[in-house]
């Protein structure tokens, strides 16, 4: 048995590699904590090693903790703040002092993330300007945070090319985003529920669309009406060329898409674009969908939530809807279709949409369709699940409250050649006897049925190799 000298010493003679990949494959850091208390080379090593640092309503305190920690590992590159949950009695939080300690002590740093931060300030997210190597800041409500110190980080970081700013309510749009259309680095932007910014004011990102690989712009959905377009900010987006050629993958939602202004002049600019989500947008129209499908001709997954007639304000006049003449564009424009998402927003009222179960099949038998989800589609039914018989490249099908589907058109999933996920959620004309030919068959590798009235947990048994089964029917009444 060895002693502990002895252990010491065979550890010492170890070449600094092979202890190097013995740590690169050691990943939680409870783990990692422990091995690099096992000799003082393990430690000494680790701290060079460690690259990533996540802490939150432990550091207490906080400034003097995260500072230690910043000495302790020198080579840091990714740092992630998050006080979710925190109360006082656990202690202050990080503040503007605790950010400069991070910028003077972490030359290597490149992706930040500040998540509930509510002590920090303009004067603190001011001295990641020093952070030369920043090119990821992530802000999840840090309220006191204005334009100003994201115009001092934008300034500052020169590779900036992430940003993400959720629910920053005192950040409006101001000089950032018209310094972001100068420099043309940011390739990743997220922009969700910050009150002050709306869709207009992306007109000021200039050419810097050309270099936009992801944009997530989604709006509060309670102050979506109140930041109208002024005349400037049209005239802008009139005269100005949209050039989207790196733009992949593009999320708007609660976005009011209006006719030769706006994120309507973006939809056909994409060539590139492979995903899209369009949720809740208001004014969408066939003309939009059909410039969609004709430039982005590479496009695999689309998701459309439509608004129903009851959420659309009476300030959106002349409101147009969508219709098959949307699906038939994608089915004859975007051969590489792979995922399908249809959602309405409230099936008790008119839609806007009057997608019907021919212009559902014509772009599912069109496009190699692996994945496709359907919500209040009212309009598929039994026929429709006959159709997918023929889909010889779906792989998984979820169905929300699609009450015209009954026993008969759900036992001819069987019948499907390449299913393996099956979801059913809030589908009313369903009962276990629709899931007899599936029950031993060895079909489906995973079967999800949450909150159908008329299914039963002993029904469904063995008709998946994974079965999930969830009943609340509060949603009934």
């Amino acid at each position: 048995m060895l002693t502990a000298q002895k252990s010491a010493v065979l550890m010492d003679t170890l070449p600094d590699q092979l202890i190097w990949d013995i740590l690169s494959r050691i990943t939680r850091p409870a783990d990692r904590n422990s091995v690099s208390l096992a000799c003082k080379r393990f430690h000494e090593i680790e701290n060079e090693q460690r690259l990533f640092l996540r802490v939150g309503c432990g550091l207490n305190p906080a400034n003097e903790a995260l500072n230690t920690l910043c000495n302790r590992f020198p080579n840091l590159m990714k740092v992630e703040v998050v006080y979710s949950g925190w109360m006082s009695k656990l202690g202050k939080q990080l503040d503007d002092q605790g950010l400069l300690a991070l910028s003077n002590s972490c030359p290597s740093l490149a992706d930040l993330t500040l998540s509930y931060c509510t002590f920090i300030t303009d004067a603190g997210i001011g001295y990641l300007a020093a952070c030369s190597k920043l090119s990821s800041l992530k802000l999840n409500f840090t309220p006191r945070i204005t334009g100003c110190g994201i115009l001092s980080v934008v300034v500052g970081c020169k590779n900036l090319s992430v940003l993400h700013l959720i629910l920053c309510l005192n950040i409006s749009s101001a000089e950032w985003l018209e310094y972001l259309g100068k420099v043309q680095k940011i390739e990743y932007l997220l922009i969700k529920n910050c009150r002050a910014i709306g869709e207009g004011d992306l007109v000021k990102l200039g050419f810097s669309w050309r270099n936009l690989k992801h944009l997530q712009f989604e709006v509060d959905a309670n102050y979506r009406y109140m930041k109208l377009y002024d005349r400037i900010a049209v005239d802008r987006w009139q005269k100005q060329l949209v050039p989207c050629e790196n733009m992949y993958e593009l999320s708007l939602v609660n976005c009011i898409i209006r006719p030769g202004r706006g994120l309507a002049c973006v939809l056909d600019k994409c060539k590139n674009l492979e995903k899209i989500h369009l949720d809740m947008c208001v004014g969408l129209r066939d003309n939009d969908i059909v410039g969609l499908a004709q430039s982005s001709r590479g496009l695999r997954s689309i998701s459309l939530r439509v608004p129903s007639d009851f959420s659309v304000p009476l300030l959106i006049s002349n409101r147009l809807i969508l219709t098959d003449e949307s699906l038939k564009a994608l089915a004859e424009n975007c051969p590489k279709l792979e995922s399908i998402r249809i959602s309405y927003s409230d099936g008790e009222f008119p839609s806007l949409s009057s997608f019907t179960l021919d212009g559902i099949l014509c772009l599912i038998r069109s496009c190699p369709v692996r994945e496709l989800s359907l919500d209040h589609v009212y309009s598929f039914n039994d026929d429709g699940m006959e159709a997918l018989c023929s889909a010889y490249c779906l792989e998984t099908l979820e169905l929300v409250r699609c009450q015209e589907i009954t026993d008969d058109g759900l036992q001819l999933v069987a019948q499907f050649s390449q299913l393996s996920v099956l979801r059913l959620s809030k589908c009313l004309g369903v009962t276990d006897d629709g899931f007899k030919p599936l029950v031993g068959s060895d079909k489906l590798d995973m079967l999800v049925v949450e909150d159908c009235p008329q299914i039963s947990e002993r029904g469904i048994h063995g008709a998946a190799r994974a079965v999930t089964f969830k009943q609340d029917l509060s949603w009934m009444y």
